[in-house]
């Protein structure tokens, strides 16, 4: 049978376990959907994919993970893209949109290091740390300025062995991801977001689709999470005010409270780990753009000309 619905992915098994899970979850909710061969996965090798020697800030920032699965959607090749919410830019492609967002893996960061270690002060004087992310390693040296941090790409599976040759002694993956793909038994400690907070929107898993595309759009509505679409919308709102690219190490979390209450924390901090800024807002759910906003414009006049540069 001819596909009622295309999804769009990255082919990492990461990704495609996102969009088989996307997959799943609408076939649940809408029969005609369970049918074989009623949703199609179309793999979409992307920029970020194809660069491996250097890290996404040298690269160009975020947009890596996301350009070519629009340009998909845009040529209507595809009638709905699924993507890591942390990969996705602010500001896209006009006509297309973030509809719906699946609930929430736990979004703190997992370490990955050797026997004995079981958090960020176990890790010996001088240890290399291996990460891609600015923001881990910006955290890390703020906390842990002896420790040697480089850069580290690949997929889960390549990060994995790099501890385990001894490449580098330690590195960061999302918690989420590793749970997603059946891996905790690597993990030597879950850190704290007092630790280490989270990237903006972090183990959320959002799927984007053509505005004016009804059909889709009528589809995707039975699979959206509030509670992470909420929270999310505060995250990504301090991002938008800090103009939050891979260049910028920022952290931000918010998770809803008892009631109708929300609480976000973020902050900034330069990749040498100087500089460190923090703040915080709570307030209703219904103010999670107004609040991420506010929070946004805090740091960024707090950090003052030039510290993202």
């Amino acid at each position: 049978m001819t596909a009622l619905l295309r999804i769009g992915t990255r082919g990492s098994p990461l990704a495609l376990w996102q969009a088989n899970e996307t997959k799943r979850l609408l076939a649940a909710a809408h029969p005609a959907l369970a049918a074989e061969g009623a949703i199609a996965i179309t793999v979409i090798k992307t920029t970020g994919d194809r660069i491996q020697d250097r890290t996404l800030a040298e690269a160009g920032g975020k947009g890596l993970f996301t350009k070519e699965i629009e340009e998909a959607l845009l040529a209507n090749e595809i009638d709905l893209a699924v993507h890591s919410m942390k990969d996705v830019p602010t500001f896209l492609p006009a006509g297309l949109g973030i509809v719906t967002m699946l609930k929430r893996e736990d979004p703190r960061d997992a370490l990955i290091a050797g026997p004995g270690i079981a958090g960020l002060d176990d890790l010996p004087k001088g240890t290399v740390v291996g990460t891609a992310s600015l923001r881990r390693g910006a955290q890390l040296r703020a906390r842990r300025p002896d420790i040697v941090v480089v850069p580290l790409r690949g997929n889960v599976d390549t990060r994995l062995e790099k501890v385990r040759n001894g490449t580098v002694g330690a590195t960061f993956l999302a918690y989420a991801g590793l749970k997603r793909l059946g891996r905790l038994a690597d993990v030597s400690a879950v850190l704290s977001t007092a630790d280490m907070l989270p990237a903006v929107a972090q183990g959320a898993i959002g799927i984007e689709c053509r505005l004016g595309d009804t059909r889709t759009r009528t589809y995707l509505a039975a699979l959206d999470d509030a509670p992470t679409h909420v929270a999310v919308t505060a995250e990504r709102g301090l991002l938008e005010r800090l103009d939050g690219s891979c260049r910028t190490p920022i952290g931000a979390l918010a998770i809803g409270l008892d009631g109708d209450r929300l609480r976000l924390d973020g902050l900034v901090v330069r990749p040498d780990g100087t500089g460190l800024l923090t703040t915080w807002r709570e307030g209703p759910k219904t103010d999670a753009l107004a609040m991420g906003e506010d929070a946004g414009e805090e740091l960024k006049g707090r950090a003052g000309p030039g510290y993202f540069q």
